[in-house]
């Protein structure tokens, strides 16, 4: 093999034959020459054995954010890092234990991963436009208020979102109730099974006074032998159809001394205990009655206390909550009731995640609509307006109408969008 320097041309060429090696002797010494080819002191002979490998260093080093350290850093003997404690403050009144973002990326993975997506899916209400306005329905940790003044169907609202729910076999339900007791309320659920199905056609449906007169009838009737409800021709129609959801919904009367916010979450855990993972919707009517012990001093630090307190049980426990509130003074006087008219303090607002207010339409609607054409004005009174206040999973101020029934104790559940145009209270308080 011939090397040639690629330098100037003047210059010979050398021939280097590396062929044949001259013979090397291993065991001769070697001899040291300077920078000027004089030869110094004699070197000691190769070792006949290689030299050990150097330690190695176990793993890759890597910076205190998981990534690769520094070359320098490969000098260095890493530290052996204890794993830190776990974050976490136990107290008499609770725990606190924060969260990496990471460690909730996990869980919710392994919860895709095993199928347990009952928190992510929305309760439908059985009101189709609240529900499309409110992302499907209510989740659970969400906390919806009704808000309305008196005989604007509050109560008939809940009841038959309770019901829907309850009969779409979705989740339980605990109603919750300090106005009426069981009985009255089963009344009202016969008389809206009776007219429900029918929608929306009225005849043929039992009000709830025929409902309670049937009752007795059935009693008078029945001579020595047995009464039984079931056997009413009128009622047994409405009552078979309660009798299949009928065991998901259950009902409570409200006390003042023993249905207090621990209370309430103390029956929610025991539900979790018999039902396991089957989803639970709490139903409060209404929020201003549920008590606290001691009583406070004011309304407002009560309300406050119970409303913190429902939203907490929402929290805490992966329910929905649905709570009515009482409208105050000045929300009954004014032209049209707005979320500030709510009884209680501002906390109403700031903890509730989606806020319904019911008005009448008639008493909204701007004269516009009606002052030339009463027989409009009459139709305007068979309907309630029921305006999306707040709606942290949407948009907000969205007013839908549901033409009532209330002696079947229902609502039409179909609604719509309102049409007509409707007064700005929110104008005449600035």
């Amino acid at each position: 093999m011939k090397l040639r320097r690629g330098k100037p041309a003047d210059r010979p060429e050398i021939d280097v034959d590396l062929e044949a090696p001259d013979a090397v002797d291993e065991d001769a010494p070697v001899i040291r020459a300077d920078r000027r080819g004089r030869p110094e002191a004699a070197m000691p002979p190769l070792p006949s054995e290689p030299l050990p490998e150097p330690p190695t260093m176990g793993g890759t080093l890597k910076s205190t954010n998981g990534s690769p350290a520094h070359p320098s850093a490969r000098s260095r003997r890493p530290r052996e890092k204890a794993e830190p404690p776990p974050w976490r403050l136990d107290t008499e009144s609770g725990s606190m234990a924060p969260r990496s973002s990471l460690d909730v990326l996990v869980d919710v993975n392994d919860k895709v991963l095993s199928g347990q997506l009952a928190e992510y899916e929305p309760v439908p209400l059985g009101m189709p436009p609240i529900d499309r306005t409110i992302g499907g329905g209510i989740k659970p940790g969400e906390l919806l208020l009704i808000g309305g003044a008196q005989g604007t169907g509050k109560t008939t609202m809940a009841l038959q979102m309770a019901r829907n729910v309850a009969a779409s076999g979705q989740a339980y339900v605990l109603y919750v109730c300090f106005e009426h007791d069981e009985a009255d309320l089963l009344n009202r659920l016969i008389s809206m099974e009776s007219l429900l199905p029918r929608l929306p056609h009225r005849a043929g449906g039992v009000k709830i006074q025929e409902v309670r007169a049937e009752v007795l009838a059935t009693y008078a009737n029945a001579g020595e032998g047995m009464a039984d409800i079931a056997a009413n021709p009128r009622l047994r129609p409405s009552l078979e159809r309660l009798a299949r959801y009928g065991h998901n919904l259950f009902l409570l009367r409200g006390s003042a001394t023993t249905a207090t916010v621990d209370n309430l979450r103390l029956l929610i855990q025991q539900h979790r205990e018999r039902s396991g993972d089957r989803r639970l919707l709490v139903v409060v009517d209404y929020l201003q009655k549920v008590p606290q012990l001691p009583e406070p001093e004011s309304e407002a630090e009560k309300v406050t206390s119970v409303v913190q307190g429902l939203k907490d049980i929402a929290l805490s426990e992966h329910v929905p909550v649905i709570a009515i509130v009482a409208a105050d003074k000045e929300g009954l006087k004014a032209s049209r009731l707005r979320n500030y008219h709510l009884r209680g303090s501002s906390a109403i607002n700031y903890e509730a995640d989606v806020i319904l207010i019911l008005n009448e339409k008639y008493q909204i609607v701007a004269k516009v609509n009606i002052e030339f054409n009463p027989y409009q004005a009459q139709r305007f009174r068979d309907w309630v307006i029921v305006t999306v206040e707040k709606n942290r999973a949407g948009q907000d101020n969205v007013e839908l109408e549901y033409e009532k029934h209330f002696d079947h104790s229902c609502f039409d559940p179909t609604g719509r969008p309102v049409q007509e145009k409707l007064i700005e209270e929110r104008l005449y308080n600035e």
